[in-house]
């Protein structure tokens, strides 16, 4: 690609574009442990559609590379930049547009803090489902651009099962609706989904219309502590196998309970080795009965202890507690996150796996998992700086994203792609389905600028 230098003149107004060498390198990554990175050229700090559109356009016909930037959260490199990019940062298109309690849904723009729109929605009855660990920081522009999950995932779904409707700015410069705002529709194909997951490499988002779900019924907590991860493993193909979908079920290891206890003195490593956290919110006398079963399943899978929680404070701390695993860990070093996914039967195989390639490579990887959805996020520590170690953890890690696919899964349930799971990839898809994607990756982009060298080789 032969490009040429940005020139912002006539495009933005100054203040908001960012050439300053020092600023520009607090966006050339996120948060991936040791994905590489380059220097962008600018930053923009669009404030509308029509101004993406502008710059779009303008790298488009200079073969000038765009990266999409929303609050820099991820884990896997999808938003790193590379040399000489303008990096389009949405931190200024920050705005819920509508909430609309009568068609549940919202219109939002990529900027706003998937907290900002759930506590927005709540304020009218309404709610919004994805919520990523991230979720008090990260913008639903970046969930869109991975799908992302979260903990209540397992029984409400993925970003991609919310998104009614997409604005977004194309390859091209071009500015296309795709979508719907109505109930259902069966006109074209739906090309707004295939946006969502895409990472920027298809389009920049600039609007996203949200289905809402009404208020959701009271939940109910049921905490279990096991002896090691394979009992607790058995615990949740256990849950799988009764039929009851909870709401949450989340699986953290002593290693991770430790981290949290030591920045947060909070006692977690006081009952076990595994904390199991359910929750279930059928509504009624329905939602206790889950719950009961939930602990009956706990129970016969070998639980030290367990119990259903009656105190809704000490429920919502221990769940607080699990979104504290990541940044308790980043106190401790450099932390190698994965995010592989496999089918829910397979979960007590797959923590089996794990405890034996740790065992193997005579390293310790941390357990934190969706369980219920067989979404895991086993993690390394390394000392920050340490080369070596960094190659290491990956190769080892690279070994996990093996096993998963060995046993029917797949490389990222909701960190994306981006640049670290590359390889994983062409082994999940075949050479066929690659080529498909990258004939639409030609039809969207065809100069071949947006997120460059990013998801799959070119």
């Amino acid at each position: 690609m032969t490009t040429t230098p940005f020139d912002p003149a006539g495009l933005l107004p100054a203040g908001r574009v960012i050439t300053d060498s020092g600023r520009l390198a607090s966006f050339a990554h996120d948060e991936a442990a040791g994905a590489p990175f380059g220097l962008p050229s600018a930053v923009v700090q669009p404030r509308d559609t029509a101004e993406v559109a502008a710059v779009v356009a303008y790298c488009a016909e200079r073969g000038v590379p765009v990266v999409a930037r929303g609050a820099g959260t991820g884990l896997s490199g999808g938003a790193n930049a590379v040399d000489g990019c303008v990096v389009v940062s949405f931190a200024a298109m920050d705005h819920i547009l509508r909430i609309d309690p009568d068609e549940r849904l919202a219109v939002v723009q990529p900027g706003v803090v998937n907290d900002w729109l759930r506590a927005a929605c709540a304020d009218k009855g309404l709610w919004y489902p994805p919520d990523p660990a991230s979720a008090p920081w990260s913008t639903i522009g970046g969930n869109v651009a991975t799908n992302a999950g979260g903990v209540c995932c397992v029984k409400y779904g993925v970003t991609r099962d919310y998104v009614l409707g997409l604005e977004a700015v194309t390859g091209r410069g071009e500015v296309v609706r795709l979508g719907r705002q109505t109930a259902k529709s069966s006109a074209g194909f739906e090309l707004a989904g295939l946006l969502v997951g895409s990472e920027g490499t298809l389009g920049l988002v600039t609007e996203i219309t949200l289905r809402l779900r009404g208020e959701r019924a009271q939940e109910h907590t049921v905490v279990g502590y096991f002896d090691d991860l394979p009992s607790a493993g058995r615990a949740v193909a256990h849950v799988v196998a009764s039929g009851v979908v909870p709401s949450a079920l989340e699986l953290v290891d002593r290693y991770c309970l430790r981290a949290v206890d030591e920045w947060k003195n909070m006692g977690l490593t006081d009952g076990g080795n595994v904390l199991l956290l359910a929750r279930c919110d059928a509504p009624g006398a329905a939602g206790v009965e889950e719950a009961d079963t939930v602990l009956a399943c706990f129970e016969a899978a070998g639980a030290a202890w367990s119990a259903r929680s009656g105190d809704p404070a000490e429920a919502d701390a221990l769940f607080a507690a699990r979104r504290l695993v990541y940044p308790a860990l980043e106190r401790q070093g450099m932390v190698l996150s994965e995010d592989i996914c496999v089918p829910r039967t397979q979960v007590p195989e797959m923590l089996a796996r794990l405890e034996r390639t740790a065992e193997r490579h005579d390293v310790h990887i941390a357990g934190l998992a969706h369980a219920g959805d067989g979404n895991l996020h086993p993690m390394l520590v390394v000392p920050r700086g340490d080369e070596r170690e960094l190659a290491r953890g990956r190769e080892v890690f690279e070994e996990v994203v093996d096993q998963a696919i060995e046993l029917g899964g797949t490389v990222t349930g909701e960190h994306g792609v981006g640049l670290l799971k590359m390889r994983g990839l062409t082994r999940e898809l075949s050479p066929a389905v690659l080529d498909l994607h990258r004939g639409i990756k030609q039809v969207w982009d065809p100069a071949g600028i947006l997120n460059p060298g990013k998801v799959f080789a070119a």
